[in-house]
């Protein structure tokens, strides 16, 4: 129960951060930028799996090790880690094999994503801890 509570908290964190960045302060920066590619709609269904996978990778690679540690350091760093690895994945994937990918684009989109992991990373580890290990 545990685990599947920090799974829920950190994908709304990241959910919620996410829309934030997508919904207000870059949507005209990627309409600008790759919107001949954009979706005239979101595909809510892929991009919902998106949220849970990755999220789960979140809690097993960075959130719960952070936890066992005691560490938020851990947290922040780890999660900016997996977020710049998970994000230059999918970047560079598209530098490579989409016609009209942006440089710009990718190198926004990499920084985005190490932020976004490490904020909802930290943010959970420091929800979760307090709540749970205020004995500790």
């Amino acid at each position: 129960m545990f685990k599947f509570k920090t799974y829920i908290l950190s994908t709304m964190i990241f959910f919620t951060i996410d829309l934030l960045w997508l919904g207000l302060f870059a949507k005209d920066l990627y309409q600008s930028k790759v919107g001949d590619l954009l979706r005239a709609d979101v595909n809510w269904t892929a991009a919902i799996l998106l949220y849970l996978f990755l999220n789960v990778g979140l809690l097993y690679f960075v959130i719960m090790p952070a936890l066992e540690k005691h560490n938020w350091r851990f947290a922040l760093l780890a999660g900016a880690f997996f977020g710049m690895l998970m994000y230059a994945t999918y970047d560079m994937t598209n530098l490579a094999t989409l016609q009209d990918w942006s440089v710009f684009i990718t190198v926004v989109d990499i920084i985005w994503g190490t932020f976004l992991c490490s904020l909802t990373s930290f943010f959970t580890y420091l929800i979760i801890h307090k709540k749970y290990f205020k004995s500790k």
